[in-house]
Order: structure tokens, then sequence, then C-alpha cells
């Protein structure tokens, strides 16, 4: 923290008032999505309004997504750390700080903004989305960390907030054009799909959930989820809560057109409508079955082996090629700003 002074010196002979602090924030931003003069001149005023210390501003960049900055900003003293970007920015300032006592503010400024969504957070309102991270409330949401194994043997550990996943949404991610990305948003996985649905996508998976022995499955998709809204308002795990401890997992098996079907009414239909809605839960506790195409299971760790190497993403970013990946639940690991009422 940033001390102050008193507003006062001491008179002679008298014990010293004691020395009051204030807390100070950071914003880690992505130049490219974000109006900084704006930004600037909304967290002047509500910094200003809740008694912080003034903000210290880290731009992001092609080499550095968010996690160097973000740790140069805990050395500089930052109790809170802003993150204004997509969801890479998102990822990697909170990768940066997981296991510090710093609180994330959210800057939503791309085109998933999948924590914010999440979290029922305003997605296009600056100046609403900086009052809450100076006057909110903190609360305490859980992790996802990924140890993943390349083709060459090497491995790397990635953090997520959301979900990460291995096969066909993954390889979707990898196709995206992101010139295409930047002029018409997510349309642009419209194309992605298409061509990603040209391949042969079915991948040979070995898994073990929990230390519950080792099964076998084949599917086109493995996404194990922090929690499960998509944007265009597809709920894929609809059971799943951001600080349960647990993970939920859905894997995507479809046999052609017919399953494919299945599980566009499965997560479109009964997960993003009827359930919205007490009299589509009655409609779906009468109605609703399981179908084949979509496996949903719960759990604290996963630890899968693919047949081949397989495109993986975390956060809605491709990030290579993976043969295995072992994730766990840091319960509670991230503290995040979220309106003071809610």
């Amino acid at each position: 923290m940033t001390p102050s002074p008193s507003s006062s010196p001491a008179e002679p002979g008298s014990t010293p008032a004691a020395e009051t602090t204030q807390k100070t924030a950071a914003l880690i931003y992505n130049p490219i999505k974000v109006d900084i003069e704006a930004v600037k001149e909304s967290i002047a005023r509500h910094e200003r309004e809740a008694g912080w210390g003034e903000t210290r501003f880290y731009e992001t960049s092609k080499e550095d997504p968010g996690g160097e900055v973000t740790a140069q900003a805990l050395a500089d003293g930052a109790d809170m750390v802003i993150a204004a970007g997509g969801d890479g920015t998102v990822r990697a300032v909170a990768e940066a700080l997981r296991g510090t006592d710093a609180s994330i503010g959210l800057l939503p400024s791309g085109t998933g903004n999948l924590l914010a969504r999440n979290l029922d957070l305003s997605l296009d309102n600056l100046d609403d989305s900086i009052a809450t991270a100076f006057q909110g409330r903190d609360r305490d949401i859980d992790l996802g960390v990924v140890d993943i194994e390349r083709e060459d043997g090497q491995r790397e550990t990635f953090a997520f907030v959301v979900m990460a996943g291995v096969g066909l949404d993954a390889k979707m991610l990898a196709n995206t054009n992101d010139d295409l990305k930047a002029r018409v948003g997510w349309l642009a996985y419209v194309d992605a799909i298409i061509r990603a649905l040209r391949d042969n996508n079915k991948i040979d998976v070995r898994y073990e959930l929990d230390g519950g022995g080792r099964k076998s499955m084949r599917a086109h998709t493995v996404i194990v989820g922090n929690c499960g809204l998509l944007p265009a308002n597809i709920m894929l795990l609809p059971d799943a809560a951001i600080d349960d401890g647990q993970f939920d997992i859905v894997a995507l098996r479809p046999e052609g057109f017919f399953g494919w079907f299945q599980i566009w009414f499965k997560i479109v239909w009964e997960n993003g409508v009827l359930r919205r809605t007490q009299v589509g839960r009655r409609i779906l506790a009468a109605n609703s079955r399981e179908v084949r195409t979509l496996r949903y299971m719960k759990g604290r760790k996963l630890v899968v082996r693919l047949d081949s190497p397989q495109d993986f993403e975390i956060d809605g970013d491709s990030v290579g090629k993976a043969v295995a990946l072992r994730a766990v639940v840091d319960e509670g690991a991230l503290t995040v700003r979220v309106p003071a009422d809610s």
C-alpha cells in the first residue's frame, strides 16, 4: 500500500497521529481495445470518491498480454488490478494474481468478455464498470489450473477463469481469422466452425476423474468449465458455479447431422431458453432426458491423454497442440470486484 501523510502535524510533545494509508489500483490495458483517455477520466473521478490513491497505468503488448505488467503493478504496491481488454488480458492478469491478496476489477473491452458475462457484470458501460471496481465488494471465485504436455514432451502450466477445451472447439479458435474477428466480432467463428467441420474431428480420449480409475471415450470436443455461459446467451454448462470448488465437464460426441442437432437443441433451446423461466424449468423436469451426444461430468481433478496431438484452448485463446493435460481446481484463488448490492 502507498502511505499518505497525516492531515496535520503533531503538536510538540504529543503522540504522533496514526499514519493513514490509501489503497491504490493499477490498470492493465490493451491499447488497441481501450480508449485510455476516457478510462483515465472515469478512474480519476471514482478513485477520488472512493478515497483511493492515484491509479497507475500499464500497457499490454504482443509479447506480454498482461502477466509481466501485472507482476510489476503488484511490485509497485497495487491492491487492485483492473483488467481492460479482451479475454486474453483478463486471463493473463488473473493468472498473475493467483496466490496474492490483490483483487481484480473488470473493464470488459473485447468480443467475448466471458468472465464478466458469467458474473453478470456490465459489458458496455465503462463508467459503471469502473465504479464497481472502486466501490464494489470482493467476491472469491475459483481458478482452473491446467498442465499441458506438448508432442515433444515439453510441459506448460496455465490458469483459466472460464473454461479450457481440446478438440473441435480449440480447432475452431485456431481457424478463426483475426482480421475477420476484428471486423465482425463473434460472427467470425461461424466461418471457423465451417472450416473445422470439414475435417474428421473425432479423437480417442483416455481420462481419469478424481482418481476414479482410467476410462476411455471417443469425442469431438472435451471442455473443462469453471463456469458455463458463452456469448449469444449459450449456456454450455448449466449446472456450473464459479465458486463451488468443482469443474463441470462436457464431452461432445455427435454422430452426423442428427447428433449435432441434438447438441444444438440441448444447449441452445433447453439450457439457453427453457432453464431461464419457471415454466420452462417445469417443462424440462417433465420431459428432459440425457442425450448420448453430450456427456456431462463433475470433479476437482481431470487427467486426459489423447491419441494424437490436438488443438487446445483456454478462455477462448488457442495455445497450440497438446497430447495430454491435467486440470485441477484452485478453490477461491481469485478475488473479483463485483457490485456492492449483488
